[in-house]
């Protein structure tokens, strides 16, 4: 399995969900003492994901996913801050979900450009706040598709600078590589690192942020409903985990997308993309001339090797990639690699061997039947 943008949960975090079931299942907002001992291990697990990504326990709030958390960390810092501005400052390679955002902030706004790497540049962001007033600057921490990590030091010094806030979506990174220490908002997923599809939102001490409509009391106004707390628990358990093992993982894994690079780069008119070593450790996207990403997966697929293909910061739709088109990079032929970790799939390297070994030949005989070859 080579496509592990969701995964099999990590069997910590597997054992720590079926024991919930029986501790965790009550209502935290219950006085009885059910309902008491599950309110008690949603802040035990709140405080232990803070500590997994560098935030305070009153700043985190669990959402349903990633994708919910990252639109409540934009609706919140929007409103908030509706009379100072409405554009939402985002990149060309950001998530689609961002890219909507900010098309619904201001339909004129142009999502910012980046170099062939997917790599915003402060000075672009610089430019782009002296255009006029905005509502805040969302950029992900690295790029789940292509791997490239963005300078988030760097573009929040722009962002203070200007007196805007922040956003970093880390749902793509947090866990698998050392987390930004510059945001203001901070979003997660715990999917990432083979939890359950649990969002996280953080939201540091003094940054303006206040949700539109009723204020409800859960996940400190943040949600609707206290989140099911089996769920949190697998979550925390997960993040403990990433954050304990990340450095034996990550060298783990770079050494094998090393290995994907050079053999996908050995074949004739194939484009490897993304920074070669400012990048997440578990990702590769490469693109093949003359041949479709679809015919790809499936011959791949037919030779027992699952990998991915389209653009992960959208739907399942196998379509051009708007992160590859935005680096100017070829978009035909497009495959994308997610490593699981290894705690999940210690035959990963197999797998990974495998890949290596049949790719050339995939492509040859595909380009074959399309009469084409290596050109």
């Amino acid at each position: 399995m080579l496509d592990a943008t969701r995964s099999p949960l990590h069997p910590a975090a597997r054992e720590t969900l079926l024991a919930a079931l029986d501790a965790g299942w009550a209502d935290p907002r219950r006085l009885h003492s059910d309902g008491r001992r599950a309110r008690l291990l949603l802040d035990r697990a709140r405080e232990s994901v803070a500590v997994s990504i560098g935030a305070r326990p009153d700043e985190v709030s669990f959402h349903p996913s990633g994708a919910h958390a990252l639109r409540t960390g934009v609706a919140g810092l929007r409103h908030a801050r509706r009379r100072a501005g409405s554009r939402v400052l985002t990149s060309a390679v950001d998530r689609a979900v961002m890219l909507h955002e900010s098309h619904e902030a201001d339909p004129d706004s142009r999502p910012l450009p980046v170099d062939a790497a997917g790599r915003l540049s402060p000075e672009t962001l610089r430019e782009a706040v002296a255009t006029g007033p905005a509502a805040l600057v969302a950029v992900q921490h690295a790029n789940g598709e292509v791997g490239t990590v963005q300078p988030v030091a760097a573009l929040h010094d722009v962002c203070r600078a200007a007196g805007l806030p922040l956003l970093v979506d880390g749902t793509s990174s947090l866990g698998r590589i050392e987390g930004p220490g510059s945001w203001d908002v901070l979003v997660g997923d715990a999917a990432t690192i083979a939890g359950p599809p649990v969002g996280v939102l953080a939201v540091r001490t003094g940054t303006r942020f206040d949700l539109p409509g009723p204020r409800w009391e859960p996940e400190h106004g943040r949600e609707v409903e206290d989140p099911w707390v089996p769920l949190v628990l697998a979550a925390a358990e997960a993040w403990q985990h990433a954050v304990h093992e990340r450095a034996q993982e990550e060298a783990s894994a770079r050494a094998l997308t090393d290995r994907i690079r050079e053999a996908a780069a050995a074949v004739p008119d194939v484009e490897v993309v993304g920074d070669p070593v400012d990048r997440l450790p578990h990702v590769v996207t490469f693109s093949a001339l003359y041949v479709d990403g679809e015919s790809i997966v499936g011959e791949l697929d037919r030779r027992g090797i699952e990998v991915a293909s389209g653009s992960a910061c959208t739907s399942s739709r196998l379509e051009p990639s708007h992160v590859l088109a935005a680096m100017g990079a070829l978009t035909h032929g497009n495959v994308r690699v997610t490593l699981p970790l290894g705690a999940v799939r210690p035959e990963r390297a197999d797998d990974v061997s495998a890949l290596c070994r049949e790719l050339p030949s995939v492509v040859a005989e595909l380009r074959a039947r399309l009469g084409v070859g290596d050109l």
